[in-house]
């Protein structure tokens, strides 16, 4: 069995079992003028980090494993939407109301699309998602248990609140679950190494963590 070197100890690849998960990588969370940003957030941040999730998104694709995409998005009605998540906070737009790129975080609107340099390209899932965990009201765990997944492997953001929210429901399913670190980002770098702690801590009580360069070359000769 081909192992991936990662912490807190080698990774058992299973290549057949195997799925990349990239978590929420859309307009609102990464450009100017998105809901990122109107929470007073550096959206540089989340930015940086696309050419690694690309990269890893083509090790995927090369070695002709699955990719899947998540989007946090509601319903126009917002009858997805609960008060306690819309109304949290004070900023300068909410979930639902009109920014520079359409409607914040609706389905269909412009600032809640995929990123196009990590965009899916035809035949690859993606998960329209309303809550932070990407198994929360939607198909994904019965297209998983479908395709016969067992491994996922995560990027996206944020590190603590989406990404590791969707990987903690994932290990309570029995998936083994890896974080790329380069390929996930939170706005705030404390928050991102302390989930990253958190994840592989007790003998990797959520999952793994493990370097992008480590990944690609156990998809490469694996």
């Amino acid at each position: 069995m081909r192992e991936i070197k990662a912490q807190p100890f080698p990774f058992p690849l299973r290549r057949e079992r195997i799925a990349l998960v990239v978590i929420d990588m859309q307009r609102d969370f990464a450009e100017p003028g998105g809901f990122g940003e109107s929470l007073g957030n550096d959206v540089s941040r989340i930015t940086r980090i696309i050419p690694d999730v690309a990269r890893l998104i083509e090790g995927f694709r090369t070695a002709g494993l699955p990719v899947i995409h998540t989007m946090e998005c509601h319903r126009a009605d917002l009858s997805d939407l609960p008060p306690a998540k819309r109304d949290r906070g004070n900023p300068s737009l909410r979930i639902g109301d009109l920014g520079p790129m359409g409607r914040v975080l609706i389905a269909g609107e412009a600032g809640t699309a995929i990123l196009d340099a990590v965009a899916p390209i035809h035949g690859e899932v993606v998960i329209e998602k309303p809550g932070k965990g990407a198994f929360y009201a939607t198909p994904l765990g019965e297209i998983l248990k479908a395709r016969g997944i067992e491994q996922l492997v995560f990027a996206g953001v944020t590190t603590e609140v989406c990404v590791q929210t969707t990987m903690r429901e994932a290990n309570d399913r029995g998936y083994e679950c890896l974080l790329c670190e380069e390929a996930t980002e939170s706005y705030f770098e404390e928050f991102k190494m302390a989930a990253i702690a958190m994840i592989r801590a007790q003998g990797a009580i959520v999952g793994w963590t493990a370097h992008l360069d480590d990944i690609l070359e156990a998809l490469t000769h694996g």
